[in-house]
């Protein structure tokens, strides 16, 4: 069973992310695979901002991070770049947190235009904390969230991202197992 870890940085309780975030998360526990959520707003204010790491909750995201065979990052888009909060918590991980491991992102905004985001400005953060298997990410419109139902075409969409996902995580785990038998033989 694959380790996923999906990254909310939605500054809210009530938001389109968050109702892709749970989308996301019951189709990969449909799949079989054990699934933590970090609503990256939950954690310390204070710490998270000061990079305060002996915080036990920031190390525990931290932690979790570390562990996960695949991530999933969402954030709504604003002025053409990521929530603050997802800045926030990649910079608390080492360089090279993220190498070996599944990355999907994740967007939500208002408009077309906004999609950019993900190519100019998650993906490079990703690659900056060493994502070596960053997947084709998917966003989806604001306009496509009503309520807490996502658009069937928008859903579909998703539904083709965390399948991508789900088999790239299966193959990054095989390697890394791979990789260890090597190591210890």
């Amino acid at each position: 069973m694959s380790s996923i870890l999906l990254i909310s940085g939605s500054p809210s309780p009530v938001s389109r992310t968050g109702v892709v975030v749970s989308r996301v998360e019951q189709l990969l526990r449909a799949s079989d695979h054990a699934v933590q959520t970090l609503h990256v707003r939950t954690l310390p204010t204070l710490s998270l901002l000061t990079e305060d790491l002996r915080d036990p909750e920031i190390g525990d995201a931290v932690a979790s991070v570390l562990r996960a065979d695949g991530i999933v990052v969402a954030s709504p888009v604003y002025r053409a770049a990521y929530s603050g909060l997802v800045k926030a918590l990649l910079d608390l991980l080492p360089k090279r947190a993220l190498r070996g491991r599944a990355i999907l992102p994740l967007a939500t905004g208002g408009s077309q235009g906004f999609l950019v985001a993900m190519d100019y400005a998650l993906n490079p953060l990703l690659a900056g904390k060493g994502a070596d298997n960053v997947l084709r990410g998917e966003f989806v419109l604001d306009g496509d969230i009503n309520g807490d139902v996502i658009d069937a075409k928008a859903d579909r969409g998703l539904c083709d991202a965390v399948d991508r996902f789900a088999h790239a995580v299966a193959e990054t785990r095989f390697r890394r197992g791979r990789e260890r038998l090597r190591a210890v033989g």
